[in-house]
């Protein structure tokens, strides 16, 4: 089977790699795969090195003449079976390519938000009948996309993306360079920061943790200096003891050096990643009460679920395993449990092949 994948690969190595691998792993079932991503990023190289063919694309349009040619020569060229597209503007672009061209055409959906009817720019999207099938982060997204796509022609599946614990097994970060250390409580939050994201509730939080002098908050990512979290740090009580580490391509590292991890969204996560990557690093999480963060964080099992919006229930959470350190180390001990079981790469792969081979079986039935 031909596949065509229209993917960026620009970012970091550990935010690329859980979707980069299945592709790579895809081969051993047979696939003859092509990929449209920037030929100068790391996971260009390593796709040809297994023997994926890379086409230099630049997803920058919503619509693009260069792209879409681009891409309607490659399914030529390659007798593609399969394009499937992997972010909004490669999906916008696709879905014109692939106008009266004998192939299927399958989309990602990462997000319970931003996809509805009354959307014109939703028909650049999933919601266009010319996508044959959608795969979903989550059941939360799968349930969002049934609720708005018309009919039952769609394939509609959830496929989580999965992970392998061995790819975040690294050494400890030194936390020595934040001005804390392994001896202390310390507290992860990791986010390029809006609004919904939720960082304000941590913050709020760290006014009940004030007292404790062996409690100290790293807040990983960007957009972090500003307001009102300049202000809500400062009268935290805990100033000195919150450290801002700005981007970081070791975030999984600093995260699994720390004792929790707080993942504080008030709306729209699918799978998140940084979840996932905790829980790869043994370290248990305090998530909200969203689908998507209760698809991973078993409560009581490897961390806990609290209410969104609700700085005390964080708080109470956090003290809860500060002085419980047999209960944090349990759940330490679990953390792995729902990655090797239920969110493995290996269980991604396989269920994409199934995927791929029953929507081309539908094909071949029509006709």
């Amino acid at each position: 089977m031909n596949l065509l994948v229209l993917t960026a690969t620009n970012g970091s190595y550990n935010s690329v790699r859980p979707e980069a691998e299945i592709y790579i792993s895809l081969l051993k079932f047979g696939y003859d795969i092509t990929v449209m991503t920037e030929e100068n990023s790391l996971y260009a190289a390593r796709f040809q090195e297994h023997g994926i063919k890379v086409v230099d694309a630049r997803y920058k349009k919503k619509i693009s003449p260069k792209t879409i040619k681009d891409i309607r020569d490659t399914i030529k060229e390659q007798c593609i079976d399969i394009v499937y597209a992997t972010n909004s503007k490669s999906i916008s672009n696709a879905v014109v390519a692939c106008m009266r061209v004998d192939v299927k055409l399958v989309t990602y959906r990462g997000t319970t938000g931003g996809l509805y009817r009354y959307d014109p720019s939703a028909y650049l999207n999933a919601l266009n009948p010319r996508v044959d099938g959608v795969i979903c982060v989550s059941e939360a997204v799968t349930k969002r996309v049934k609720q708005q796509v018309f009919g039952t022609s769609k394939k509609i599946e959830t496929i989580h993306k999965g992970h392998e614990v061995a790819w975040y097994a690294s050494e400890p970060k030194d936390l020595r360079e934040f001005q804390t250390d392994e001896n202390n409580f310390n507290i992860a939050f990791v986010a390029n920061v809006r609004p919904h994201k939720g960082l304000i509730y941590l913050l709020q939080a760290a006014h009940k943790l004030s007292r404790y002098k062996d409690i100290h908050i790293l807040l990983i990512g960007e957009d972090i200096s500003v307001e009102p979290y300049i202000s809500e740090i400062k009268k935290s009580g805990m100033s000195e003891k919150i450290h801002m580490t700005g981007f970081r391509n070791d975030a999984p590292q600093i995260v699994a050096s720390c004792s929790v991890l707080i993942q504080a969204s008030t709306r729209k996560e699918g799978l998140p990643r940084v979840v996932l990557e905790a829980l790869a690093g043994n370290t248990p999480v305090i998530a909200t009460d969203i689908e998507g963060n209760t698809e991973i964080i078993e409560d009581g099992f490897n961390g806990f679920i609290v209410p969104i919006k609700n700085s005390d229930a964080i708080a109470d959470k956090i003290l809860e395993l500060y002085n419980d350190k047999q209960k944090l180390q349990e759940f330490s001990q679990n953390a792995t449990h729902t990655l090797e079981h239920k969110l493995s790469h290996r269980v991604t792969v396989e269920k994409f092949d199934k995927f791929f081979k029953e929507i081309t079986k539908e094909h071949e039935e029509k006709e």
